[in-house]
């Protein structure tokens, strides 16, 4: 089995830590997260801000943001602005950055992590329901970095890094909303490379598979897979972490993938070549719970 990196379950910092790469990777570097406060988001905050980078971490919940942002703090010495937005309203978009700007002056790495999600037969699925995850995974997405492109990136170049998922790669059942709004991104990802190339933007993707420790590991019926023995067809034959997640972005937003652009990185160990689309088990997971918006 392939050996993970240290992480923790819970929105708290890891107790230790091994770098992979040069602790000053990022120095004095700025990083601006959505959905930062917890899960996926988190770590690559606390990840990026211990290769020397500050972060800004945006969402709606600023007292969940607040109690994020110390934590990084106090665990990687570095500074971190919790800022409140929702990435469906461009206009509080616009607020957040320009106070970012003014705290920091400078922004150079854009991570697009806020994301809706959870299990609903297309059938069930409401109208708002698919619209509202659209609207946060793509449009949110779109909102985020049209504005840090205007504000900041078309005059300075910069990094952006989308956090994906592999649901669109075959369709499966009860995803048709995420995968939807997923496989938006990713083709946004590739028109935004080729149109803000030239104004040295990078724009990337990593596309997690399973990872333990999150929001979307529980709403997606992770736990209820990994004792079924489902990860036994993937590959690497076990759920990923937030700290793997946290290393693929760190490496797209960085200087070691300086020429790379418009690419999709996997990081699901595997799982989407071999895993089997189990339509009936998933249909049985979803009718003993019942999934609203």
């Amino acid at each position: 089995m392939a050996e993970a990196p240290e992480d923790v379950q819970s929105d708290e910092c890891l107790s230790s830590y091994s770098h992979i790469y040069s602790p000053d990777l990022l120095k004095d570097k700025v990083a601006f997260v959505t959905g930062g406060g917890s899960g996926i988001g988190f770590r690559i905050a606390e990840i990026l801000m211990r290769h020397g980078c500050d972060t800004v971490i945006a969402s709606r919940n600023l007292e969940k943001l607040a109690e994020a942002a110390k934590k990084l703090t106090s665990a990687t010495g570095r500074h971190c602005l919790p800022l409140q937005m929702d990435v469906r309203q461009p206009e509080t978009i616009t607020v957040a950055v320009d106070e970012m700007l003014k705290e920091f002056g400078r922004v150079d790495i854009l991570i697009n992590n806020a994301a809706g999600n959870f299990l609903c037969p297309a059938t069930s699925l409401s109208f708002n329901g698919f619209k509202t995850v659209l609207e946060i995974d793509t449009m949110g997405t779109f909102n985020t970095s049209k504005v840090l492109y205007e504000k900041w990136f078309k005059d300075h170049g910069g990094s952006i890094v989308n956090i994906s998922a592999t649901l669109g790669y075959r369709g499966q059942a009860l995803q048709v909303h995420a995968g939807s709004a997923k496989a938006a991104n990713d083709a946004m990802t590739k028109h935004l490379a080729v149109e803000w190339g030239p104004s040295g933007v990078r724009v990337n993707t990593v596309a997690p598979g399973p990872i333990s420790g999150t929001e979307g590991y529980r709403r997606l019926g992770g736990s209820f897979a990994e004792n079924a023995g489902a990860f036994r067809s993937i590959p690497l034959q076990r759920a990923g972490n937030k700290t793997e997640m946290a290393h693929a972005v760190l490496f797209l937003a960085s200087r070691a993938a300086s020429y790379v652009t418009g690419a999709t990185v996997v990081a699901d160990g595997g799982a989407w070549l071999t895993s089997t689309n189990d339509v009936e088990r998933m249909l049985g997971i979803i009718s003993s719970h019942s999934a609203k918006l």
